[in-house]
């Protein structure tokens, strides 16, 4: 998909993903599919709820996983 978006559980990321690493992985997500690095004006508003959203659902995931082998993560 897009190269640049890293793998954000461990073992990969060893540390718990903050919020900046979820949400650089959504916009970058966003652009890929949209097709757009920025949005005109007119589309601002939803490429940016677009981002939220997959930010969202990406946050949950990451909570949700359950990684055999590493720590448990804490809520």
């Amino acid at each position: 998909m897009c190269r640049s978006i890293k793998t954000l559980r461990p073992p990969a990321l060893p540390e718990v993903a903050t919020e900046e690493d979820i949400r650089a992985a959504a916009l970058q997500y966003v652009r890929k599919v949209s097709g757009f690095r920025a949005p005109a004006a007119h589309n601002r508003e939803a490429f940016d709820r677009a981002v939220q959203a997959v930010a969202d659902a990406t946050a949950e995931l990451l909570g949700d996983l359950e990684v055999r082998g590493a720590p448990a993560r804490r809520a």
